[in-house]
């Protein structure tokens, strides 16, 4: 797999829950953020803007960072981390 970022990651495993750890409230989103930042910063790049130009989150990739929560300036997140043993479990090469 190599020595890249996306080798390195496809190590890892994720372990998808029925839960939504992170949902985005598109009224403060829509109403509030100008910039998106979330669309640019996170690593995994889970991000992205709906027909309707709304931001949506495919939550099951999540590296579980925290940088986008950070980065939400508008608190239009709500993260958590995913409940038991849901989630990755990051592994070594």
């Amino acid at each position: 797999m190599g020595t890249t970022v996306e080798g390195k990651l496809g190590h890892n495993v994720f372990k998808i829950g029925k839960e939504r750890h992170i949902t985005v409230n598109t009224e403060i989103c829509n109403t509030k953020c100008k910039d998106k930042v979330c669309l640019y910063i996170c690593p995994a790049f889970l991000y992205k803007l709906d027909d309707q130009g709304n931001v949506t989150v495919d939550w099951e990739g999540c590296l579980e960072c925290g940088t986008c929560l950070l980065c939400c300036l508008e608190d239009a997140l709500e993260w958590e981390y995913p409940r038991g043993e849901n989630g990755i479990q990051y592994r070594s090469a």
